[in-house]
């Protein structure tokens, strides 16, 4: 099945293993870098200083390539299905966004931690809280996805 970006065809699911570890790796070294949080001043994370800079450069311009040879990128308000079913201006969009903003702080509070933080880390460090946290958001995403698309978006028209 093609990518909606460009109809590129999607790449292995262990690229996406490899950008969360990536991406990881550079939060960590920008966290020792900016926070004095004991955690992040650990020997294993500032002794990685030293490597995870260039790992961080080589993400922004393989992403930059990436966009230059998928065809080009350029910023856009277009939200496919989203577009069909709601129809919102950018404004809309823009107030749609805020709120569901709004949605994701609360749930990170009430969740002590985002899903990145108990999926990735939490789960690294075997925490079972992380583990049902990350469960409770898997069912609810599963969840939320099925009534947006079987109920809402028919409802509205969309689809």
């Amino acid at each position: 099945m093609p990518l909606i970006l460009n109809g590129l065809p999607p790449l292995h699911w262990a690229f996406a293993g490899i950008g969360i570890a990536g991406v990881t790796l550079a939060l960590l070294f920008v966290c020792s870098l900016v926070m004095r949080v004991p955690y992040f001043q650990r020997g294993a994370v500032v002794s990685g200083r030293a490597w995870r800079l260039p790992l961080l450069a080589g993400l922004v311009i393989g992403g930059f390539l990436s966009a230059v040879a998928g065809g080009g990128w350029e910023p856009t308000w277009e939200l496919g299905v989203f577009d069909r079913a709601i129809g919102l201006g950018p404004a809309g969009k823009v107030a749609w966004m805020f709120a569901a903003g709004l949605c994701i702080g609360f749930g990170t509070r009430l969740a002590g931690g985002c899903t990145s933080g108990h999926g990735i880390f939490g789960l690294a460090n075997f925490e079972m809280p992380s583990l049902i946290t990350t469960v409770s958001f898997m069912l609810a995403g599963i969840a939320t996805t099925h009534i947006v698309y079987r109920v809402f978006f028919p409802l509205v028209g969309g689809l």
